[in-house]
């Protein structure tokens, strides 16, 4: 990879995000109230990336579809991370929601509705998004929708025609097992590069560890960047393990956008010419910058208007 414009297409969520005392859902009070502090926050795992790639300092582009609600202000949010988005507003339908509980660990378990987020198709796309582009990243959760499977698809060939890189993230083990894991590769071959989490990495291939089913995806997509939360990550081209970092030490707050953060910090080194061990490096400490703070974003200054401003819950 040479360059830094990086287009990413995915999806824009609306995060509810709920951390409560207890630990999984077994803190849960099922019938009655469970106290929690909410805050509300933008999200998507496409626009996370999007995001932190920008602030690692790559050109980040996104194409998505937002909903009639919610739909500017998640468009001057990725301005305000320095994205040049890319958004088309569904005047049916509202922003995707995620209902996001956390427990006392960090871990998360979520709600889902996908609202606009699902319908984004071929009426989205223009080549002329390609423009300037050095590398292509599709978010796994495009596919699963049959609109977003034609995009992809298209898109796909697109960027391969013109010659520009491409991963993909397969994003959620349960629409990935839902979808098929041997029919996802299949439509997903034209990428040069996987960055799975150990889990999906595992569903993807039936192998029982990391190392075999990075070895295993690389021989199908020529590299496998494999997700390892607090044991880090590894890197497998060709059928060899090519690099291992460890896990970065970090008090863990919220796991939420960790993996998006780790796939942004690894693309925008590879982007700036970095070898397979460094920018293995450059995504876990992404990753674990994220896991510090609430919601699946960067940091923002404290003299920026703060997204804990933004759109609180008791709003009028």
């Amino acid at each position: 990879m040479t360059g830094t414009g990086l287009l990413v297409i995915g999806d824009v969520v609306t995060d509810v995000v709920a951390l409560h005392g207890g630990s999984a859902l077994s803190g849960l009070a099922v019938g009655t109230d469970t106290a929690a502090d909410i805050v509300l926050r933008p999200g998507g795992s496409g626009a996370n990336t999007a995001s932190w790639a920008a602030h690692l300092g790559a050109d980040a582009r996104i194409l998505t579809r937002v909903g009639f609600d919610t739909g500017e202000w998640h468009a001057a949010e990725l301005r305000r991370f320095g994205v040049r988005p890319h958004l088309r507003v569904d005047p049916d339908r509202p922003t995707a929601v995620v209902i996001a509980m956390v427990d006392v660990t960090g871990e998360r378990s979520m709600l889902t509705n996908r609202g606009a987020g699902g319908h984004i198709s071929v009426d989205d796309w223009d080549e002329s998004l390609l423009d300037g582009v050095d590398h292509l990243h599709l978010s796994g959760y495009t596919l699963f929708a049959e609109p977003g499977l034609q995009l992809s698809r298209l898109a796909l060939a697109q960027a391969a025609r013109r010659g520009i890189s491409i991963s993909v993230d397969p994003a959620s083990t349960g629409f990935l097992r839902s979808f098929g894991p041997e029919r996802f590769i299949l439509e997903t071959l034209t990428s040069q590069l996987i960055i799975p989490n150990r889990d999906e990495a595992l569903l993807l291939t039936g192998e029982t560890s990391a190392e075999r089913a990075a070895e295993k995806l690389s021989l199908r997509y020529g590299a496998a960047a494999v997700k390892l939360g607090s044991r880090g990550a590894l890197m497998a081209r060709d059928g060899k393990l090519a690099a291992w970092v460890p896990g970065v030490a970090a008090k863990v707050i919220d796991s939420i956008g960790a993996g998006d953060a780790f796939a942004a910090g690894l693309l925008t080194a590879l982007l700036k010419g970095a070898d397979d061990e460094a920018a293995l490096d450059a995504g876990r400490r992404a990753g674990a910058e994220a896991v510090t703070l609430v919601g699946g974003r960067p940091r923002t200054l404290p003299s920026d208007l703060s997204t804990n401003q933004l759109y609180p819950l008791n709003a009028n």
